[in-house]
């Protein structure tokens, strides 16, 4: 397989606004992100992620933006974030941006001058269309909830937002608007970024009739129209040739609803497009009648196999991202683990042996090498995220769900589940900042914090360092075939990795009971190189421990 440094990193993904504030104003910064870069070169990473830091209303906290070559105030300025790429460069860290080039916000210059008249020169740059029959030009519901339409007065017309009324998405079918976002991108990799991850780029292309979509709950779902469109790859091709294969830089595309054949036209090894996608299916997995907003338990067999689908379908055809958190997601081990005091840590080490076991590129959300849990907030006014106001507002109105049930959503599912500040110690605000935090702090930091762990031999954050630094050992987690073991057990995920030179073994249980387990004979001999309880002695006839993992290799 062919060696690229994307295939080999560690990602990071750091939400600015709630990692490290160094300046008491209750906010994440970019000089509290250069205060953790020793902590982070600790930790083994090589890669960090970081949400968007630029100029934004903040209607959908900084997935908006109004200037895309301006740093948001709230987190610094330019000079900072240059001082953050040298000192992270430094340190043998490279940075990727977060590229939001699906919709812009309303307050952009370009939107502000769209919306004026008919002949704008920037009126083509957004999507605007006449209303049907004194309503909305289609029936397409928006991912936060409503419609994806808004009438704006000035022009008597509506424009698109496939996300929030302050998120106008962007019209890919305009060359010129096109030509400014390559010329912007451009800027950022001259400037020395080291890559994109990209917001919502499978959404960039849509179907140019925009027809009515088939009526769900409230609204029609414009996905076949929009997600994939027919254009997607023309624009990403346009794009690698204009930008990406001019730098030697990492790319990932988010891009829901994308297949395992769709994700080798995105990313598969000719590198006419991205380096690698994400894809939702594993995280989707016990969606409901109201999508995520469910109280079910994740379903571990459907879970099992887009896992092995993903890494038997992409192999020698395109690579894997591997993730179980972001900061869309709840916390991984609440949501795949066990967030209870008696389990969580073994099971978040459980999570992170099978995650960096697989054939990819991992991915750590901040707080998950230290196990972070839900929030569970008790009051609706200690949310802050756009998505769930909006769909408790729309789903308890429309009698969909109660009140309480919803809430009861939000603990498990929502999205500011992963956005509470960083626990650095055990101080007040967990040592993320000395002022009033712009969201509430959870409040088991207590428990639960980077201080407490980095000094405790068997800690979480000290296993990470470990699962870590086997990826540089053993060259066959980079590019060993994957086997399924145990393939339609429902309680245990177990896999080979192989090559030539070596073959690992690796098992994990993902529930709370003591299973009995076969192993075979040839693999009693091999090494174990990590595990998450101390001193078991392995034997043909096993009993694994709760949330127990292990890795086997053939090699000394």
């Amino acid at each position: 397989m062919k060696r690229q440094w994307w295939k080999e990193a560690v990602v990071y993904q750091i939400y600015p606004r709630s990692f490290n504030d160094s300046n008491g104003d209750g906010i994440g910064d970019i000089n509290g992100i250069i205060e953790k870069l020793d902590y982070l070169k600790e930790l083994g990473i090589n890669v960090i992620w970081i949400s968007p830091l630029l100029e934004s209303p903040l209607d959908d906290n900084g997935y908006d933006i109004s200037d895309y070559q301006k740093i948001l105030s709230d987190y610094g300025t330019m000079q900072d974030y240059e001082r953050l790429l040298e000192n992270a460069h430094k340190r043998g860290i490279k940075i990727l941006m977060d590229l939001v080039v699906n919709h812009s916000s309303d307050e952009h210059n370009w939107f502000v001058e769209s919306r004026k008249s008919l002949d704008n020169p920037y009126r083509d740059y957004y999507i605007w269309k006449d209303g049907k029959d004194g309503k909305a030009p289609n029936n397409w519901g928006a991912f936060f909830g409503g419609s994806t339409w808004e009438h704006d007065p000035q022009t008597d017309m509506y424009y698109l937002h496939l996300f929030s009324k302050k998120q106008p998405d962007l019209n890919w079918e305009c060359e010129k608007l096109r030509k400014e976002i390559y010329d912007m991108m451009n800027f950022w990799c001259e400037k020395g970024v080291d890559g994109f991850r990209m917001d919502v780029i499978s959404l960039i292309s849509k179907v140019q009739t925009f027809p009515d979509g088939e009526v769900g709950k409230l609204y029609g779902d414009g996905g076949k129209y929009f997600v994939h469109g027919p254009k997607i790859h023309d624009y990403l091709q346009e794009m690698n040739r204009e930008v990406l294969s001019k730098y030697d830089i990492m790319t990932v595309g988010e891009t829901a609803g994308v297949t395992t054949e769709e994700a080798e036209k995105y990313a598969g090894n000719d590198q006419k497009e991205l380096n690698m996608v994400f894809h939702f299916e594993h995280v989707d997995v016990g969606n409901g009648p109201l999508g995520k907003w469910t109280t079910e338990r994740f379903d571990f067999v459907k879970f099992k196999e887009i896992i092995i689908k993903w890494q038997e379908e992409l192999y020698n055809k395109a690579w894997n991202s591997l993730y179980l958190g972001n900061h869309d997601q709840p916390r991984s081990v609440t949501r795949f683990g066990n967030d209870s005091d008696e389990f969580r840590e073994v099971s978040a080490k459980m999570l992170v042996t099978f995650n960096h076991m697989l054939q990819g590129t991992p991915y750590i959300y901040q707080g998950e090498e230290i196990g972070m849990t839900n929030v569970y907030f008790d009051n609706l006014e200690d949310y802050n995220d756009i998505e769930s106001l909006r769909y408790f507002e729309e789903l308890t109105s429309e009698g969909l769900i109660s009140k309480e049930e919803m809430m009861e959503c939000l603990k498990l599912r929502g999205r500011d589940n992963s956005r509470t500040p960083m626990h650095w110690d055990n101080t007040q605000n967990a040592g993320f900042s000395s002022g009033k935090t712009w969201i509430k702090m959870a409040s088991n930091f207590d428990k639960i914090n980077a201080q407490e762990q980095q000094s405790r031999e068997n800690s979480v954050l000290n296993y990470y360092k470990k699962i870590i630094k086997l990826r540089g050992k053993h060259e066959v987690i980079y590019d060993g075939k994957f086997t399924p073991y145990m393939k339609s057990s429902e309680e245990i995920f177990a896999f080979t990795r192989e090559t030539n030179e070596e073959t690992l073994f690796v098992m994990c249980n993902f529930t709370e009971n003591e299973i009995s387990v076969e192993i075979p004979e040839k693999y009693l001999e091999f090494n174990c190189i990590i595990s998450n309880y101390d001193g078991n002695t392995l034997a043909n006839s096993y009993i694994l421990k709760p949330y127990e993992a292990f890795v086997l290799s053939s090699k000394n």
